[in-house]
């Protein structure tokens, strides 16, 4: 794996923002169950319309870290401030509507609906009190905003095929794109291109650097990703973690150069 990273230069997609508060923070972030601390006081930032990765040795807390800032696990102790608000504890369904976007390591579509279908019902899922019958135009707006995220990750011409049909690869992007008709202000994609060939990853790798460069979008992207080739083409920034506590953060550069993080995790 050293040698392959070696190799890669990191390319960051922009750096606009980059002297704004950051979208979110956390503060001495920590997670135990029983006595284990699977998270020991995370202080972690990410910039805004910035790409962020986070990368470690398996059981270094990535998941956790994640499922954390997701609402799908609530922490021990700390804080989480997204846009300048305190979402501790929130559970994931409040966090989505306060713009936070998540894709599963492990595929979650509807597999016997249709492309369009799967990411509509993530449309609507923003809309307080969305009623087709007493607000004429909504069918027509959620479409829309359905059909452009499908639009963002190549898959409008498959709208109406089940999503069953469509490739492993396909599936991840449509998972992307439902992500996106939440209208989100930070992207957390967990392993985006698991299981998938080199010609997909490629693919997924492109999508994001052209997600992340619109600026229509405003838009932050975190990344969890076992694939190092992927990390330093994308990310502008890298936080390692090892044993649930920051390893070492920088630039891809930087933490391809860093000997802690060569040692316990690149193993070069």
């Amino acid at each position: 794996m050293g040698a392959q990273t070696s190799a890669v230069q990191g390319s960051p997609v922009r750096d606009r923002g980059a002297a704004a508060a950051p979208i979110l923070r956390t503060e001495l972030l920590t997670v135990r169950f029983g006595g284990l601390a699977a998270l020991s006081g995370i202080n972690f930032q990410i910039a805004r319309n910035a790409v962020h990765a986070i990368i470690g040795p398996n059981g270094a807390g990535k998941s956790t870290f994640f499922n954390c800032l997701t609402g799908v696990l609530r922490s021990t102790s700390g804080r989480i401030i997204f846009d300048g608000e305190d979402i501790t504890g929130l559970p994931s369904n409040v966090i989505s509507q306060k713009g936070i976007a998540r894709s599963y390591q492990i595929t979650n579509i509807m597999p016997n609906a249709t492309v369009l279908e799967n990411v509509r019902i993530a449309a609507q899922s923003r809309r307080h009190g969305w009623n087709m019958v007493s607000h004429h135009g909504a069918f027509a707006d959620i479409n829309a905003k359905a059909e452009a995220a499908l639009q963002s990750v190549g898959l409008l011409s498959k709208a109406e095929e089940l999503a069953s049909n469509l490739s492993h690869g396909e599936q991840r992007n449509l998972e992307i794109g439902i992500a996106l008709a939440t209208e989100p202000k930070l992207l957390c994609l967990d392993e985006p291109t698991a299981g998938m060939s080199q010609a997909e990853t490629d693919e997924t790798k492109e999508l994001v650097q052209r997600i992340a460069g619109d600026p229509a979008k405003d838009l932050s992207i975190l990344i969890v990703e076992h694939d190092m080739q992927v990390v330093m083409e994308l990310a502008q920034r890298i936080t390692v973690l090892n044993y649930g506590a920051i390893l070492a953060e920088g630039t891809p550069e930087e933490i391809q150069r860093n000997p802690k993080v060569l040692e316990v995790y690149l193993k070069t």
